[in-house]
């Protein structure tokens, strides 16, 4: 049996608002593919589109039409892409972070900027809130609120911040697969599955064995991964094609 289903998945990290940087990963995807056709490929996008980045606006009109016949596409829920939705219902309220949606650190405002709501603050919340939902399509909403928790594919497991070693992975909570640090990033153990993550940004991608960290930091001026799997192979799509991410690749940095 596959361990990918028969699919060949192409999982791409943290975008956070970095419209250039993924249309570069997608057009390196369309590439590959045309040099290596596969009859069932599959984007998987681990979430983390909102906040921080220059076009968070771009990034979903983007995302919303990736979802095609030719190559078809699954989108996870991360913590950032919640935030639209809690901002609208309580301004005010911190949503589980120490931090408020509009502050510097979490890059709400950058958010609100790209759909024209200029110069928001946490001290002025509520009132762009009301900007905010003057200018924040219905369909942006609908489309980030139907975005999956978690995929399970053979023999990964696909979550935007990690899962709970403590339970099951059909019984994990979306506060741990939209948020969760430790104890998931220090576990050894089996999981019940690869997991491919986000969230948690590391310098280059890692592959621990029993989870795969994706997220490089592009909105940190580093760059967009994309991890390829397909049945037992395990790579990753840079600049000039495909190359091994072997387990304990980059682990010392």
């Amino acid at each position: 049996m596959s361990k990918t289903d028969g699919y060949r998945i192409y999982a791409i990290g943290d975008i956070h608002g970095c419209l250039a940087e993924l249309e570069g990963m997608q057009a390196r995807i369309a590439a590959d593919l045309v040099t290596s056709p596969h009859p069932k490929p599959l984007v998987i996008y681990l979430g983390d589109y909102m906040d921080r980045g220059p076009d968070c606006r771009g990034v979903l009109e983007n995302l919303m039409k990736a979802n095609t016949p030719t190559l078809p596409a699954r989108f996870l829920y991360g913590n950032h892409d919640s935030y639209p939705k809690l901002f609208l219902n309580d301004p005010l309220g911190m949503h589980g972070c120490q931090y408020h949606w509009l502050d510097p650190v979490m890059g709400g405002q950058i958010t609100l900027e790209s759909y024209g709501a200029w110069g928001a603050t946490e001290d002025k919340a509520e009132a762009f809130r009301d900007a905010f939902q003057d200018v924040y399509p219905q369909a942006h909403f609908d489309w980030v609120e139907a975005c999956e928790r978690s995929i399970h594919i053979g023999g990964y497991f696909f979550a935007h911040a990690g899962v709970n070693p403590e339970r099951a992975l059909d019984d994990q909570l979306e506060y741990e697969l939209m948020w969760i640090r430790k104890p998931f990033l220090t576990f050894k153990g089996d999981f019940g599955a690869v997991v491919v993550h986000g969230h948690t940004p590391v310098q280059e991608v890692e592959n621990h064995g029993n989870r795969i960290g994706v997220d490089t930091g592009a909105v940190f001026g580093r760059k967009l991964s994309c991890l390829v799997l397909e049945d037992e192979v395990q790579e990753l799509l840079a600049t000039k094609g495909r190359v091994a991410c072997p387990v304990g690749h980059d682990l010392n940095q």
